[in-house]
């Protein structure tokens, strides 16, 4: 029977293959943190072929579950808000609320972080604790501050990391206005998307501290950004590529549709960007700039089907429908023209040379949060 010693090892040589783990003091930390203990409670697996997606539980005495616990994927933890494991019998179709993230992604964002003996961090979004674990591992639990919103997610990471030893300070309440009472943080790291940074982590870190966290949008693609705070509270940085993603932040999830408006009540022209388009990551990014807010659904309608961006709190919406072969038309509505700002916005950057997300740089100040990418057309008078 192989231990999990040997699967420890086995998943810090897999990941280092992989890029991920690249410092002997994280690889330390992975070969000697048991994930199987952050996931005692089971797990949700998705039922092939499923649409929409099924889970069903995978519990501890399953055939092949202490193996599932070091492969490096992502293993659904809770359902719903409420719903756990052992909670199920059969299959739920319900909507993932808390996970473990496959730890390749989290070795990368704490190698990502550069942290550094001493330093005291916040982790926003402690999860089942494995990831807290790694950190008090390579740091020690007095340097370690990790902020929850489920207690009960929280009380269970709390158990694990003490049965394995670790007591950083757990925190029940919103990550997002992180814990001012454990800082300055000279590191920040979120394992939630955010619409923006909030203000609050940037207070919250000694100049030159860094903050690494994910951010998105209702359209639902995301890059990780690593920004440096500086003496006058602003913050700057870079995405660093590789399409991460995470749940939101709870208080930022999407909010309820309600009513549909009337679809053939507004303005309707040709346009030359069809609902394609967002099918690609980065463009789809580019369109959330200009429309950060905005859902996405598609509607069967008289045969067809039509998708529909909407942004619920502005009251604005836009119906794309294929016209036939390469061609589109919007139809829009509300106090502002929504598709007229994603198109544009696109067509600049295709203009510049429709660069990576690796190549965005993002800021935050007391204006809010700016998202930029360099230009590809020559400088004046060049």
């Amino acid at each position: 029977m192989t231990t999990d010693a040997t699967l420890r090892r086995r998943l810090a040589n897999a990941l280092a293959t992989a890029g991920h783990l690249r410092t002997e003091s994280w690889r330390h930390a992975v070969e000697a943190v048991p994930r199987q203990e952050f996931l005692r409670g089971g797990f949700f697996e998705p039922v092939a072929d499923s649409v929409p997606t099924a889970w069903r539980p995978v519990l501890p005495e399953a055939d092949g579950w202490l193996e599932r616990c070091y492969a490096d994927e992502s293993l659904v933890t809770q359902i719903a808000g409420t719903i756990v494991p052992r909670d199920v019998r059969g299959e739920i179709l319900r909507a993932p609320t808390s996970s473990s993230t496959m730890p390749g992604l989290v070795v990368r964002m704490h190698e990502d972080l550069q942290v550094e003996s001493r330093q005291r961090i916040l982790e926003i979004g402690t999860g089942t604790g494995y990831s807290t674990a790694l950190l008090c591992n390579r740091l020690g639990d007095e340097l370690v501050t990790s902020v929850e919103v489920d207690p009960e997610v929280s009380l269970r990471a709390r158990n694990a990391l003490s049965s394995c030893g670790y007591q950083p300070d757990l925190v029940v309440g919103d990550g997002l206005l992180g814990h001012q009472d454990g800082g300055p943080y000279d590191r920040v790291t979120a394992t939630c998307g955010v619409l923006e940074i909030p203000r609050e982590w940037l207070e919250q870190t000694r100049p030159g501290g860094k903050i690494l966290a994910t951010v998105c949008g209702w359209l639902y693609s995301s890059e990780l950004a690593r920004l440096t705070v500086h003496e006058d509270g602003t913050a700057t940085g870079r995405f660093l590529g590789g399409q991460v993603s995470f749940m939101l932040a709870r208080p930022q999830l999407t909010p309820l549709l309600g009513l549909l408006p009337d679809l053939d009540a507004g303005e309707e022209r040709p346009t030359t960007l069809g609902n394609d388009a967002l099918d690609d990551w980065t463009a789809r990014f580019v369109a959330q700039l200009a429309a950060p807010r905005a859902q996405r659904i598609t509607l069967a309608r008289d045969g067809r089907n039509d998708t529909v961006l909407i942004d619920v709190e502005a009251g604005t919406w836009a119906c794309l429908t294929q016209a036939g072969g390469d061609r589109w038309t919007v139809c829009q509505g509300g106090p502002d023209r929504l598709w007229d700002r994603v198109e544009e916005n696109i067509a600049r950057w295709r203009t510049d040379g429709a660069p990576p997300l690796d190549q965005f740089e993002i800021t935050v100040g007391p204006e809010g949060q700016t998202i930029t990418w360099p230009s590809g057309r020559p400088a004046s008078g060049a």
